[in-house]
């Protein structure tokens, strides 16, 4: 019989819970340790999986950590957590940072532990990969649609979103990167687009955040460029819409939730670098 996966999970939001949960269920998975900035968070978990102060993380044994707290903990540990195991980053929007992505990829290179990051809500990864991979790739375009209070912005992207009435706008339409510090709770489907669009980075790869108050979803709308082909030149096109159902107020759609699990079992064995899963 295989030993179990161990796994350390650094937030216990509403993601964190999921994880827990479902690995609880999960035959070749089980959990090592939870954190949580409020540890009473966490208090009527097992004793056993309970870690009060994260800098301990490194006495405990697991294969891969789990970041679903905040982009400040991989700011602050991500290194660390690759010195010591694989890291799967819930908040990819961390990695808009181009110093730290440097710092966590040469890390990663160097321990041979992976950084895996999970696809969430970015239907379609493997194959921009793969496009990117060969240069084929011309341009990506991620348009994410949701009910105001679904975001969690910051500056001049929450003043628009404060005055949205009952008419759709557009709270941000530009380089993914200079969007990720003012919604890095919102738009980490379109860090991750950045990271499988490498040809393309934070920089050209770009997206749009619509808030409409007549939605009771998440719409997340990808558009893909790609060479000129045929005798007419005209370009290789691919746009594909997700709607996840959400309550109103949830950052994070319903079915982003068993995605992420599905990555989390899938991050293994790739040995350094950045990983999709």
């Amino acid at each position: 019989m295989h030993e179990k996966k161990r796994i350390g999970i650094v937030g216990y939001g509403h993601i964190g819970q999921y994880i827990f949960d479902e690995v609880q269920k999960s035959e070749n998975l089980c959990v090592d340790f939870v954190w949580n900035r409020s540890f009473d968070k966490i208090k009527h978990l097992p004793k056993e999986v309970q870690l009060e102060n994260l800098d301990e993380f490194r006495t405990r044994k697991v294969d891969i950590i789990l970041e679903v707290a905040h982009i400040t903990t991989t700011q602050k540990y991500g290194e660390q957590f690759l010195e010591h195991a694989n890291f799967m980053i819930g908040s990819p929007t961390a990695l808009a940072d181009e110093d730290l992505e440097a710092r966590l990829r040469k890390k990663s290179l160097e321990t041979g532990y992976g950084l895996f990051v999970p696809a969430g809500a970015f239907w379609g990864g493997e194959d921009v990969q793969k496009m990117a991979d060969q240069g084929s790739l011309k341009g990506l375009k991620v348009t994410m649609k949701k009910h105001p209070s679904c975001f969690k912005v910051l500056g001049e992207v929450a003043e628009r979103n404060e005055k949205v009435g009952d008419e759709p706008v557009v709270l941000y339409e530009g380089p993914v990167r200079k969007l990720c510090p003012l919604a890095p709770a919102n738009v980490n489907t379109m860090a991750c687009a950045a990271l499988a669009a490498h040809n393309l980075g934070f920089d050209k790869v770009q997206g749009c955040l619509v808030a409409d108050r007549s939605l009771k979803c998440h719409i997340v709308e990808i558009e893909v460029t790609g060479p000129p082909l045929g005798d007419n030149g005209e370009e290789f096109t691919v746009k594909t819409v997700r709607t996840n159902p959400s309550k109103t107020g949830v950052v994070t759609g319903n079915a982003t939730y068993a995605s992420f699990f599905q990555s989390l079992r899938r991050a293994y064995g790739k040995g350094g670098g950045i990983h999709l899963c």
